[in-house]
């Protein structure tokens, strides 16, 4: 990730003021959309997604014809926001449930272009060594953004430490729990706070993105971890609607899905990453 340049303040005032100067089409898109012949910015979160960027930039990008550049992101907001403006023409950090929320929360016009990996998500604990040891009224913090906490609330359900109302969605919430017999107590945080937060708490349930960079191991370390058979939760690279047939997108999108990139993510994340091609 060294070669990974992090957004700033500086980056988003200078992609703003880029904006109002060069707005070029009747929905107000910018020219680093429009113009195909520049370098392909993508926004992504630090891992595994950047450091599954940075591998095409460095090995495959080049022989292909494609001037990649690599923002990294922290958030789940600001990569869809810089997209829907022009900031940047792509990201890669999001799953289809979380697009469809966000979208219709924001007025966003983000679509996806080709699913890349899966990052099951976990239940970690530095308190106990298998689930079945929470105590009663132990507390587990859950991600706060909708689709991540009814995920989230849906995986302890598959493992039996609750059950959700019949029916429930990608809109679940603690109020939609009809059983809970060791009477857990839930925590909602940033997704990215989840992992810090385990000193604090008796178990937290974490994406894969934020395990693996808070030096966890999903495949080792999770107390359980979600099923890959059938599951919607797969990363995709995204463009604003109306971008996917930028040739730069379509290159990016082909070595993305290439055996060396599988390669790549099966070496590297031994299980913890799950190429979804």
């Amino acid at each position: 990730m060294r070669n990974t340049a992090k957004i700033t303040a500086t980056f988003l005032a200078a992609g703003a003021l880029t904006l109002g100067l060069t707005a070029c089409g009747p929905d107000g898109g910018s020219s680093s959309s429009a113009d195909t012949s520049g370098p392909l910015i993508v926004a992504a979160s630090p891992t595994p997604h950047a450091e599954i960027l940075n591998y095409v930039k460095d090995h495959l990008a080049k022989k292909a014809g494609l001037d990649l550049q690599v923002r990294e992101f922290t958030d789940y907001v600001t990569p869809n926001t810089a997209t829907e403006d022009g900031s940047v023409g792509a990201n890669y950090f999001q799953n289809q449930p979380y697009l469809d929320d966000f979208n219709k929360k924001r007025g966003t016009h983000i679509v996806p272009v080709v699913t890349v990996h899966l990052e099951p998500l976990g239940l970690y604990s530095h308190k106990v060594k298998k689930a079945d040891d929470l105590k009663s009224g132990a507390t587990v913090a859950i991600p706060n953004d909708t689709v991540n906490e009814a995920r989230a609330l849906k995986l302890l359900g598959d493992k039996g430490l609750i059950t959700l109302k019949s029916g429930v969605g990608n809109e679940a919430t603690p109020q939609d729990i009809a059983a809970n017999p060791k009477h857990l107590k839930f925590k909602e945080l940033e997704a990215a706070q989840t992992p810090r937060s385990l000193d604090d708490v008796d178990a937290a349930v974490v994406n894969g993105n934020y395990a693996i960079s808070s030096g966890l191991k999903p495949a080792k370390d999770a107390l359980f971890l979600e099923s890959a058979k059938g599951n919607p939760y797969g990363n995709f690279l995204a463009v604003k609607k109306g971008s996917e047939k930028d040739p730069r997108v379509k290159k990016l999108a082909a070595l993305l899905t290439s055996p060396e990139v599988k390669k790549f993510i099966e070496d590297k994340y031994q299980g913890s990453v799950i190429p979804s091609f």
